[in-house]
């Protein structure tokens, strides 16, 4: 019997990295981890940056590895404690030396999937007060803000060149929040209660982290049989509002009378527990594309929070609270230094 094939996860010390850990063995595939920073379910501490530690995690440690899933990054609320040269040197000389090394393993990686982010999107992600929110999918152009789109728009390029050169199958996932820290932005943090807004969240920039884990896995299992084996896809619970001008204007005028004739018993729901509709949504992630090519569905939607919500029951995933709240420093930041593990190991 052979044994279950092997993934590398990197960052598997981060948000994503750990729930990849905790999960791949129950979607049949034996997770290899590697971080920076240590921690229970991180295999091999090193850094992507170095291409002698990367080479050997391929080579002597793992030349059996077959799949690749590349969480590994420095985040936004880096900018403020790494330099630009940090960013470069992770998010994009990391991002190569690892697709360098699944090109020259032996046999090939059946896939490489490299999650990157929504937040690249950029100045093409918000319309100005009295302007219809903007309708993001995979056609529009990113303009980045900082240095970490900057980065993780050439890593993708980066995927790109490498999967036409070589034909190594990479599958790009842009995914959209699903961080469980507070928003960095006061004003929201301030607006309403956290789940409150989270929830709202999920009818148009919000995913929960199982179904980030469930793209990476249906993006693995597709990426071979794509066309070019080539994909870049937008990761977001699937909206609520409908493509047309007269919701996207409704958004900017009243959002919340938008959610209420979408979602029906949203209103009713909402009243009970005393929350608050968001004044304007800006912009719409659309996912459709993951679901119609990459066969991704996701589980955790607005309807089904708002049912939960009704029934007195977690709206979240049971993963989300096995991941916990791990932070992005060492030392106090702000809202996203925060460390609330709950569980370490499967």
């Amino acid at each position: 019997m052979s044994s279950p094939p092997k993934v590398l996860v990197t960052g598997s010390s981060g948000h994503l990295g750990k729930a990849l850990m905790l999960t791949l063995s129950h979607y049949g595939f034996t997770p290899i981890g590697i971080d920076i920073k240590p921690s229970p379910l991180t295999t091999h501490v090193g850094t992507i940056a170095d291409p002698d530690f990367v080479s050997s995690v391929f080579t002597t440690l793992h030349p059996d590895l077959e799949y690749v899933i590349h969480t590994a990054t420095l985040h936004k609320p880096h900018i403020c404690s790494h330099t630009k040269a940090d960013f470069i040197a992770t998010n994009i000389t990391g991002t190569l030396n690892l697709l360098e090394a699944s090109v020259a393993r032996q046999g090939g990686v059946k896939t490489f999937v490299f999650v990157s982010t929504t937040s690249a999107f950029g100045g093409s992600l918000t319309a100005r007060p009295g302007l219809p929110a903007v309708w993001i999918d995979e056609g529009v152009v990113p303009k980045p803000k900082n240095v970490y789109g900057v980065t993780k728009i050439s890593a993708e390029d980066v995927c790109e060149l490498v999967n036409k050169e070589s034909g190594l199958p990479v599958v790009v996932l842009r995914t959209s929040r699903f961080f469980p820290e507070g928003d960095d932005d006061e004003e929201r943090r301030g607006s309403m209660g956290d789940d409150n807004l989270k929830v709202l969240e999920l009818g148009y920039r919000r995913v929960d982290i199982a179904d980030v884990v469930g793209a990476c896995v249906k993006a693995m299992e597709k990426g071979p049989g794509l066309k070019g084996k080539w994909g870049k896809y937008i990761i977001s619970a699937p909206t609520v509002f409908r493509r047309e001008e007269p919701v996207l204007k409704g958004l900017d005028r009243d959002a919340g009378e938008e959610y209420c004739k979408a979602v029906e018993g949203a209103r009713e729901v909402f009243e009970g527990k005393g929350w608050k509709f968001l004044k304007r949504v800006d912009r719409v992630y659309d996912s459709d594309l993951a679901r119609r090519e990459l066969g991704w569905e996701a589980v955790y939607t607005f309807e089904r929070a708002v049912k939960k919500v009704k029934e007195g029951k977690d709206w979240r995933s049971e993963l989300t609270g096995r991941v916990g709240k791990l932070g992005y420093h060492d030392v106090s930041t702000g809202v996203y230094t925060i460390r609330e593990e709950t569980q370490q190991l499967p």
